[in-house]
């Protein structure tokens, strides 16, 4: 898929100075934003960078009343503490939504971040005055709820990402202090609904599965823990093999959100998919190591049962999604080799089989780096190409740190990558060659 799609505003105003410039009319510069839909007039009147200067300055004038309202808390009479915070929220939110209804739609959702923030300080401030601090996390879960409704009511994402975020800080407070946040799904559902009916946010969508993702990891923990009668959250190491699965199925998610009509849909297919192999990337790096082998290989693997029935259920829904993406041989590869190293792992014994799975590791690294540099080529799209040279450069220098052998066998290793990279310079000529020849 094209990257182009993540940097679409930025096409908008490049266009807008093509019209200028009388490459192309104005009507081509709107359907090439259409294509991508994206509002050619508001992109030229509004830049992103408006935006955050807005939001930013909502910020501070919330900052400031809540500093001064904090600097002479103890000289206000506590009826008018909290008659003044009470108004101060309402009479916010009812401006904000009279601006939303009736003309900026905007500027009322800037207002309504500025009039959550005064909900929030409300109830922190409220709570001192009465002393009402037994289990603090109810705080943030209050004020999380509280912009849950101005969130649908407005489908913004902003506003959907101010409640989502509070929400994964009451989470993890809830984890961090022996409790399970059973509530946090709706959340999670709330902030779904706004991205499929709302406009596209990439930021609501990455907070979104990154929220999903703890909330699965963090439930199976808390299922293990029970099993085992412990007390405080912990993750297992069949967290670490979930977690592979779980990015595997978001990644032919992607695969098949691509053969979507819906304009949004391939967006949110570009995001998932580089954000994948970004991380899937990092990670065999880490693996590429012996140490983190030998650590999988010793760990207690008390609840496999369990964890296999879960990576089943999510091999199941990926091999679907593979499938309907036209994709059931990649899905299978992937899924199958994945499923052999964790079976591998799980019953191997002994810690002497980690050097085998490093040298598999880097293998996979050079394999993923040579395939991304052939697909940048042939696709003609450079991210690839320069990851897919990064991944095999940085493969290297941490052989040259820690040799894998000895010298000859890190020498043949060098020798290995540069006879790739030729190849792939081979392949370079080769495709400019055909394209010239059209």
């Amino acid at each position: 898929m094209r990257l182009i799609r993540l940097l679409k505003h930025d096409l908008a105003r490049e266009a807008g100075d093509w019209v200028e410039d009388g490459v192309i009319s104005e009507t081509q510069a709107e359907q090439i934003c259409t294509r991508y839909q994206v509002d050619y007039h508001r992109v030229q009147q509004r830049t992103l960078g408006y935006s955050v200067l807005m939001g930013l300055a909502y910020l501070f004038i919330g900052l400031a009343v809540i500093t001064l309202i904090g600097a002479n808390w103890d000289e206000i009479p506590r009826a008018l503490r909290m008659g003044g915070l009470i108004v101060l929220t309402m009479a916010t939110q009812a401006m904000a939504l009279k601006i939303y209804v009736t003309g900026d739609r905007r500027a009322g959702e800037g207002l309504l971040l500025l009039g959550n923030l005064f909900f929030g300080a409300a109830i922190i401030l409220i709570a001192q005055i009465y002393h009402l601090g037994e289990h603090m996390p109810d705080g943030i879960f209050w004020w999380a709820l509280g912009c849950l409704p101005f969130a649908l009511i407005t489908r913004s994402p902003w506003i959907a990402g101010q409640a989502l975020i509070l929400a994964l800080l009451w989470f993890f407070l809830e984890i961090s202090m022996g409790f399970y946040p059973a509530v946090f799904p709706v959340f999670l559902l709330s902030a779904l609904f706004i991205l499929t009916a709302g406009r596209s946010s990439v930021v609501l969508l990455l907070v979104s599965l990154f929220g999903l993702g703890f909330w699965l990891e963090f439930s199976l923990a808390e299922f293990w823990r029970v099993q085992d009668g412990k007390f405080s959250a912990e993750l297992y190491p069949e967290n670490l093999a979930v977690a592979v699965a779980l990015f595997i199925l978001m990644y032919l998610f992607g695969q098949w959100l691509v053969t979507r009509v819906s304009v949004v849909a391939k967006d949110y297919a570009a995001v998932i998919s580089i954000w994948c192999l970004r991380f899937a990337l990092i990670s065999l790096l880490i693996f590429s190591f012996e140490p983190p082998w030998k650590a999988l290989i010793e760990a207690q693997w008390g609840h496999l049962l369990s964890m296999w029935v879960v990576i089943a259920i999510m091999g199941a829904v990926s091999l679907l999604l593979a499938l309907l993406a036209r994709k059931l041989f990649f899905g299978l590869t992937l899924y199958g080799l994945f499923a052999l190293v964790l079976a591998f792992v799980t019953n191997s014994g002994s810690a002497d089989h980690a050097v085998w799975l490093q040298i598999f590791t880097n293998l996979t690294l050079i394999a993923c780096g040579t395939g991304l540099i052939l697909k940048g080529i042939h696709d003609g799209i450079s991210h690839y190409f320069f990851l897919g040279v990064l991944a095999i450069l940085l493969t290297a220098l941490l052989r040259y740190i820690d040799l894998i052998g000895d010298y000859i066998g890190a020498a043949m290793l060098f020798i290995l990558f540069a006879a790739l990279l030729l190849g792939a310079a081979k392949y370079w000529k080769h495709q400019q060659a055909k394209e010239r020849a059209r």
